[in-house]
């Protein structure tokens, strides 16, 4: 025959569901909420050329060549940079997308793009993480639209998926176009 349970032998139970229900109610809430961005509206910064081995590179002139570009800061280190580089695949058969790499070494850099497929026209090393003080980037992987003057129409936190390559990169990169 069963007694009763001591209620100080439930109450963790009880505490672990009300933070599973609130850990799995905050995975539905703010789809695409982002912090607010330090460079919409205003040109791109300045990139310095610091190549990654012997890949094409871009610079400043580059961001304003008439083109509308998306630039992507990542590192082979991060996993969200992994999780959205089919995007970035996808993204790159439209328009060209251009890399700004975080990574200790260009070889870590290099395996990456050899593992998952290259997206980028041209990339630029980061060295010091001068560049990414620069566009304001808080973490990465980070995404800007720039149109063809060297605006940044969107910075997007965080890594890309459908929804979010649907309903704002895409739109903004047809804004840019019809401007």
């Amino acid at each position: 025959m069963m007694g009763k349970v001591p209620i100080f032998a439930v109450i963790p139970l009880l505490i672990f569901v009300a933070l599973a229900g609130l850990f799995l109610g905050g995975m539905f809430v703010g789809e695409g909420e982002t912090l607010p961005s330090t460079r919409e509206g205003l040109p791109a910064p300045m990139i310095q050329p610091v190549p990654v081995a012997s890949v094409p590179t871009f610079d400043a002139a580059t961001l304003a060549d008439g083109q509308v570009k998306v630039v992507n800061f990542w590192a082979s280190w991060c996993a969200p940079c992994r999780v959205e580089h089919q995007f970035l695949m996808e993204l790159a058969e439209e328009v060209p997308v251009y890399g700004v790499n975080r990574d200790n070494t260009a070889d870590q850099a290099l395996g990456f793009l050899a593992e998952l497929g290259d997206p980028f026209t041209a990339l630029v090393w980061d060295e010091r993480n001068r560049q990414s003080i620069e566009w304001g980037v808080y973490a990465l992987p980070e995404t800007f639209v720039i149109d063809g003057d060297g605006t940044v129409i969107l910075q997007l936190r965080g890594p890309i998926n459908e929804p979010l390559l649907r309903t704002r990169i895409r739109p903004a990169i047809e804004s840019a176009l019809t401007e």
